[in-house]
């Protein structure tokens, strides 16, 4: 009980200092059809608060495809108040926005695992001039979601060990006796679970992998990263690619983040805590606030504490990193750069999350990325 007072209390805290900071905001407008005149009222009202500064053109970026919702949601307040910028967000994988960044051919990457070693060196051949590099700014909290499609099954409890056995394909069916000592309650059938990863590189997979390897290591000996390494199982590509495959498909079960899994039905995890935890922004939020800052520098990237055990705590949690330059930005891109991450990592950016099922970065390191963004050059 003590445990769970303090989750909710750093959840107050957290929301307290966010709601009371003060809204630094941007700009631009939405290529996927949202103009500027919809007569939104919440966009106009956050239209008033937005500063364009000199931002305008076109701002060009891909990446994670987990927090796409969220991008499409800033972006649609964003373009209610400068006309001046186009923002182009294509959402191919965390892979493919670490590729597109070091390549020199988007303004800023998102990406649910941070930079490696290699990346950074990477990055300072062709992205980042005047002796710059990338750098990792948290922007989003989620968490992964195991959403699951068995016929009469509502409410499905799994642990890390079960977990690592159905997506290693030891545990073949829903009847399976692990899962039944789990779920004494539920009428489990025989049917084949059909297990379902990413095709493409993904954060998603990679920090479903680390937590993995983290919770369960004697079960889960395969390699990490945003490969899919493990034998087995069925491929999609992107998060909405693993969504549909398990709605349409009678036993299925894949990893995604949660604002995928709305409509889905998601399973319980039990970590040891007092009681299962099912995935949602509190939840993913009280992980997140446990996750300690290991970047240097600039660089704002995070360790995330797999192995919680704390109540209300949600172990499966990912963390979206903006990828930028910390100088060496291109001067026809800098400005709009600023301009949209100052707005995402302000307090009202950050209160769009929840409402789109993503968990706001708590405010002790959305405060260090404020910071960070300000001196981008």
């Amino acid at each position: 009980m003590k445990l769970q007072r303090k989750n909710r209390r750093v959840l107050a805290l957290g929301a307290l200092a966010v709601s009371g900071a003060l809204a630094l905001t941007a700009c631009g407008s939405d290529d996927t059809g949202n103009s500027s005149g919809s007569g939104d009222s919440s966009a106009s009202a956050a239209a008033g608060n937005i500063k364009c500064d000199d931002a305008k053109g076109q701002l060009l970026a891909d990446g994670s495809s987990a927090q796409k919702n969220a991008i499409d949601a800033w972006v649609k307040q964003f373009s209610a108040a400068c006309q001046g910028v186009q923002i182009n967000y294509k959402g191919g994988g965390s892979g493919a926005g670490v590729t597109a960044f070091n390549q020199g051919t988007v303004a800023f990457a998102g990406s649910d695992s941070a930079l490696k070693p290699e990346e950074v060196a990477e990055s300072k051949k062709t992205a980042c001039t005047d002796g710059g590099q990338g750098i990792d700014l948290p922007m989003v909290g989620g968490a992964i979601a195991l959403a699951y499609n068995v016929d009469g099954v509502d409410n499905l409890v799994l642990d890390a060990p079960t977990i690592a056995k159905i997506f290693s394909g030891k545990i073949k069916t829903w009847d399976d006796a692990a899962i039944k000592k789990l779920n004494p309650d539920a009428k489990l059938p025989s049917t084949k679970i059909q297990a379902f990863h990413r095709s493409d590189e993904s954060g998603t997979t990679d920090n479903f992998t680390k937590y993995l390897t983290a919770a369960t290591p004697d079960n889960w000996k395969f390699e990490g990263g945003k490969a899919w390494t493990a034998p087995g199982g069925q491929a999609a590509s992107g998060s909405s690619g693993v969504a549909q495959a398990v709605k349409q498909t009678s036993g299925a079960i894949s990893y995604m983040e949660e604002s995928y899994a709305k409509d889905l039905t998601s399973v319980a995890i039990a970590t040891g805590a007092s009681e299962p935890v099912k995935p949602s922004s509190e939840t993913a939020t009280a992980a997140i606030a446990d996750a300690k800052v290991v970047g240097t520098g600039k660089d704002l990237s995070l360790e995330i504490n797999y192995t919680t055990k704390a109540d209300g705590a949600y172990p499966i949690t990912l963390v979206t990193y903006e990828i930028v330059c910390d100088k060496g930005n291109k001067a026809e891109t800098l400005p709009s750069v600023k301009a949209f991450l100052t707005y995402i990592a302000s307090e009202e950016g950050q209160g769009i999350l929840a409402e789109n099922s993503y968990a706001p970065i708590p405010a002790d390191i959305i405060s260090k990325v404020r910071t960070t963004v300000a001196a981008l050059s």
